[in-house]
């Protein structure tokens, strides 16, 4: 097994900041949260190069009180991704700008559509479904603002959004959650009985374990909040962790389909879970045992899917491209994604995607922790 030291954060970070001095040219969640894995490791060493790479990445968008490329009529719960990475930047420099950018985004959320059970839209062209990737790109971000301004309306609010979706997706007979649910059961993906989309897709219930272990690390220490949202994390680790590779200590694309024909391995959803596992030990949420499975985890992702070159440069390999489910209203037929098996296990792999290295990053400095070398 290797050995998990400091190396790893920071090679990994620094291998960035050579290959992509710019990450984006949209405002988008890829890059949010690639930056935010990177903010992680600027916690954890105080090295001020990866906060300047930070702001120059963000300032590019924020100007005033707006955000170039963001539009707030789309109602794109990705769209709010970005949030914490404002609220830190303000916190660091004092800026004005990225408060005024960060109140922005919470206006969206304020106005953002709803299920009849009170869920938000994902987004404005996918009505009345809530996918659990959403959880993720708003909910530790609505949860901070609630905490920063003392909205305890708003807190409810986060822990409704998490409460309502894992009752609603969550498999009675895997524990798992589906990817995501139309309440209107209109959709052609969505059971006609449930409303349930068809898989449990890996890096889904990634994004929702990681936004439970960041919305418990910002609720206060004892709150009706962390008491409803504390038990859905435990339950839905024990979840993954009962699927978890026992030959790879990995996660599969599909992740009750373990070993089926045509799935894979999957370097997001891996990463995801190893960060979730390991810093929901170290909130106390989590019993030991999880650690040990986030380290066994880890070092499958060093073996699996971490390449290191003569140049230091580090190469992640191995993350599901971006994955959605249903059509834009502007796609042809033929391109609708229904939410199946074989959708989901003909998903292209990228290397350095900015959603799977953000997640490894946040592994790595978490692990680090743990081992006692941050």
């Amino acid at each position: 097994m290797r050995t998990v030291t400091a190396a790893w954060s920071t090679r990994a970070a620094d291998a960035l900041l050579r290959r992509e001095p710019v990450v984006g040219t949209r405002w988008a969640y890829e890059w949010a949260t690639l930056l935010k894995g990177v903010d992680q490791v600027r916690r954890a060493t105080g090295d001020q190069r990866y906060l300047q790479y930070i702001r120059s990445n963000l300032d590019r968008f924020v100007h005033d009180s707006t955000i170039a490329t963001y539009s707030r009529e789309a109602f794109d719960l990705d769209s709010v991704a970005g949030g914490p990475l404002l609220l830190s930047l303000h916190r660091e420099t004092g800026d004005e700008r990225y408060r005024a950018a960060a109140q922005v985004l919470g206006e969206q959320l304020r106005a953002q559509p709803r299920t009849p059970s009170g869920g938000f839209w994902h987004k404005r062209i996918y009505p009345d479904q809530m996918w659990l990737d959403g959880i993720y790109m708003a909910g530790p971000f609505y949860a901070e603002l609630a905490v920063a301004f003392a909205e305890p309306s708003a807190l409810d609010d986060v822990a409704r959004q998490v409460t309502l979706i894992a009752e609603r997706t969550r498999d009675e007979r895997t524990g798992l959650l589906r990817h995501a649910w139309d309440e209107s059961k209109r959709e052609r993906w969505a059971d006609p009985a449930t409303g349930r989309s068809p898989s449990s897709w890996g890096r889904a219930l990634g994004w929702f374990a990681m936004a439970l272990a960041d919305i418990l690390e910002l609720l206060p220490a004892r709150s009706a909040q962390r008491d409803r949202i504390a038990p859905i994390f435990g339950e839905t680790m024990a979840a993954a962790m009962r699927v978890q590779d026992e030959q790879t200590r990995l996660w599969w694309q599909v992740l009750d389909q373990g070993g089926r024909e045509g799935n894979y391995l999957e370097a997001s959803a891996s990463a995801m879970f190893v960060y979730a596992a390991a810093k929901g030990v170290r909130l106390g949420h989590l019993a030991p045992t999880h650690l040990d499975s986030a380290r066994q985890g880890y070092d499958g992702i060093l073996r699996r899917f971490v390449s290191a070159s003569a140049d230091g440069d580090i190469t992640l390999h191995g993350t599901c491209a971006g994955t959605g489910l249903g059509r834009r209203p502007d796609e042809p037929d033929m391109t609708y994604r229904d939410g199946s098996y074989e959708y989901y296990v003909h998903r292209p792999l990228e290397t350095n995607d900015h959603r799977g290295l953000g997640a490894f990053l946040m592994a790595s400095v978490e692990l680090e922790r743990a081992s006692g070398t941050r």
